[in-house]
């Protein structure tokens, strides 16, 4: 069992990348964890709600294996936010599993992780992450060493499959 951190905007979070994602990793046992800007409620962008148990000043990146940054309209809030890029590039440092789905994969590109690594975003932000030195792949999944990028939340059950796997698989090694 791996312990996750699952970042998710304030408001408008988009729910299947949240909860879908969610429940392909606990089927692998993960323990999850949800953190945001704030401790408490929040709303996501087709009307369901999580509870963030964590603000983001608080974490504390030993405790976790790895850290997935949920998309959605929200996550514009966290494209440069100090301390969500310090989280990232902390994680990224020790080799740790980075992840992004939907527009999220900006903040990595915001980071420099994304700089010459393959990866994939919302369409509409492609440009961005190119511009920032990623390798835009395209819809699905993008896995490039430590980095798992999604583009869309009809990818959300994939990712979610694809990191579990991956945290299974460093156990192997």
């Amino acid at each position: 069992m791996k312990n996750i951190l699952m970042i998710i905007p304030s408001e408008r979070f988009r729910d299947e990348e949240l909860f879908e994602t969610k429940e392909e990793l606990e089927k692998f046992g993960h323990k999850i964890s949800i953190a945001s800007t704030h401790i408490g409620k929040c709303p996501g962008s087709r009307g369901g709600f999580a509870h963030s148990d964590f603000d983001i000043n608080e974490i504390d990146t030993d405790n976790y294996d790895s850290i997935i940054f949920v998309g959605g309209g929200g996550s514009k809030l966290l494209f440069n936010n100090e301390i969500a890029i310090k989280i990232a590039n902390e994680m990224n440092n020790k080799r740790k599993i980075v992840a992004a789905i939907c527009l999220a994969p900006v903040i990595l590109a915001n980071v420099g992780i994304l700089k010459d690594k393959k990866a994939t975003v919302a369409g509409t932000e492609a440009k961005t992450i190119e511009n920032k030195g990623a390798k835009y792949t395209g819809p699905g999944v993008t896995v490039d060493g430590n980095i798992v990028t999604a583009n869309a939340p009809k990818s959300s059950r994939l990712f979610g499959q694809t990191i579990g796997k991956l945290l299974l698989d460093k156990d192997d090694k």
